[in-house]
């Protein structure tokens, strides 16, 4: 891997630092700011019931986990720009040292990526995906239509002028070595499916071609471990939202609770035609192969681990594949429970009204995050006027505006099947559920897409009178029919926004109510002061395991 100017930078800085001593540069913190940094998490144990697997798979599952800890490094030096010991052997306060490890970096994922290391700065919103020196114009001038892939990474040749390098390249010895390991991993498998999807997997790998192995996965129907790998997500390019980063989760399948969650895959089709936009919004039929699975996560590692965490997954993100195969849903039901129980229960108790909080349940949270992973397949990838798929069109904010979507049309879609007597239950639950569940997840920042979705969400529903606050007590109390109704109008508007691709709308959008308000804060304030923790960090491992 070639020196990056931005890599030069961030070592200098350390080096330099308050003319701190090269092995000891950052300086000691003796305030309590630090350990109220990590009081934003709490600890949750990963951990499954793994005495149903026969002895292969249990073999298996360490090379999988030693799979996941290169994706691990891989994404330290995506995000960052050097390894993670070199980087966190120069923090010498404890608490900071930890913070940094959560963070894969000195910026704060859940305030806006703000340094908590005071002397680096802000950090390049494309992190170590382009050189940190490129603009705009520089990057439009080069001439490789390879610039835009999601498995390339821009450098400068030996003369200044940018290049374009394949992953595979990049990373060669690395991924070189993860291939190797998911090939011996898959000689071990007593499932067909999932034999071939992690061979396909591995030389996806060394070609940067993961589309073969994205249909191979959503073939697999009865595998009983599954193997989220590579780069996948887009949201650490902040730049652009191009490039993808490398992650892996290792999920044991929960047989029963999928077979219960089969039959809603069913409704798609007819989902999707009742969704309340005009026609050629919506004429992408969703594949027929989708579906949905309950898993227990043990290990996560790379981008799904850094900051807050993944709860639940809607993979392949290949528009192609979509449309052939449709997309697989995964609900992490553990880290969902801890979640629940952990923080949104507090939540709830602090900001909805007493006569209200009956209405927050575990069962409503399951498939308010579930019906958000199905409603990644709804609506329309590719643009109505030509302007490619939406995620070209809209950039840097597609990964934003496609959470909101996700987010607002599971709601759409929890009403509809409700009303068909499909889903159990009270309305209510939903709907004040998922109010609590909007103070849960803008508490992840500006910097996460998930938290900008909540924000832009949360400022619509204030416009439209979808929920009461009490002046005096500072809790919220939902109107149902008034939510049902700014419901349906924001689902309008974002899908019209990405039918049409219109950059411009959703930059203002993203610009007049992707903010946080004097109010909202002084609520989210109170529940900083409550010690309500934002997010979860994990024990993982595989002596945890007992592997």
């Amino acid at each position: 891997m070639k020196i990056t100017p931005y890599l030069i930078c961030v070592v200098a800085l350390f080096i330099s630092c308050n003319n701190t001593p090269k092995n000891d540069p950052v300086k000691t913190d003796t305030s309590d700011e630090s350990k109220q940094l990590l009081d934003k998490y709490t600890e949750f144990t990963l951990t499954s019931d793994l005495s149903h697997l026969d002895e292969n798979y249990r073999k298996m599952l360490p090379l999988l986990i030693d799979v996941a800890e290169i994706m691990d490094e891989l994404f330290w030096e995506q995000s960052l720009g050097q390894p993670k010991n070199e980087f966190l052997s120069r923090i010498s306060n404890e608490n900071l040292r930890k913070y940094a490890e959560i963070n894969y970096g000195p910026w704060d994922r859940l305030d806006g990526n703000k340094a908590f290391i005071e002397t680096l700065g802000e950090k390049p919103k494309g992190a170590n995906f382009y050189p940190v020196d490129m603009d705009s114009t520089e990057f439009s001038k080069l001439a490789d239509n390879r610039k835009t892939n999601q498995y390339t990474i821009i450098r400068r040749d030996s003369e200044g002028y940018l290049m374009v390098i394949p992953y595979s390249e990049a990373y060669k010895v690395k991924l070189e070595k993860a291939s190797a390991l998911i090939r011996q991993a898959a000689e071990l498998s007593g499932d067909e499916g999932l034999k071939k999807y992690l061979i396909l997997r591995s030389e996806a790998l060394l070609t940067d071609d993961y589309q073969p192995s994205d249909m191979a996965w959503m073939d697999m129907k009865s595998n009983p471990i599954d193997f989220v790998v590579g780069p996948i997500e887009t949201y650490e390019d902040q730049l652009y939202g191009y490039k993808a980063a490398f992650e892996a989760y290792v999920l044991i399948k929960d047989m029963e609770w999928s077979k219960k969650l089969e039959k809603f895959a069913a409704f798609l089709p007819e989902l999707q035609k009742n969704l309340p936009v005009d026609a050629k919004y919506k004429k992408e039929m969703p594949g027929s192969d989708a579906d949905l699975n309950a898993y227990d996560a043990i290990y996560y590692a790379g981008d799904c681990n850094s900051g807050s965490k993944t709860i639940a997954i809607n993979l392949p993100n290949d528009e192609e594949v979509q449309l052939k195969k449709g997309t697989r849903r995964l609900q992490l039901k553990n880290v969902m429970r801890a979640k629940f129980d952990k923080i949104l229960l507090p939540i709830a108790h602090q900001l909805i009204d007493p006569a209200q909080l009956n209405h927050v349940t575990f069962d409503a949270f399951f498939s308010t995050v579930m019906f958000h992973e199905v409603a990644h397949g709804l609506g329309i990838k590719n643009t109505i006027n030509g302007k490619g798929t939406v995620r070209e069109a809209l950039r840097e904010h597609a990964s934003a505006l496609e959470e909101g979507k996700a987010d607002i049309l599971g709601l759409y879609m929890i009403t509809q099947l409700f009303e068909k007597g499909e889903l159990e239950g009270n309305l209510e639950d939903y709907y004040v559920t998922f109010l609590a569940g909007i103070f849960r997840s803008v508490r992840f920042g500006a910097s996460s897409a998930h938290g900008k979705a909540n924000m832009i969400r949360f400022n619509f529903f204030k416009e439209k009178g979808v929920f009461e606050r009490n002046k005096e007590s500072g809790k919220y109390s939902v109107k149902f029919e008034k939510m049902q109704a700014a419901m349906t109008e924001l689902s309008r508007l974002i899908l019209q926004l990405q039918g049409d691709g219109d950059y411009v709308g959703v930059d203002n959008l993203v610009k007049e109510k992707g903010v946080i308000g004097q109010e909202l804060q002084s609520d989210l304030d109170i529940l900083k002061s409550k010690q309500i923790p934002v997010d979860i960090i994990f024990n993982q491992g595989k002596q945890i395991l007992g592997l």
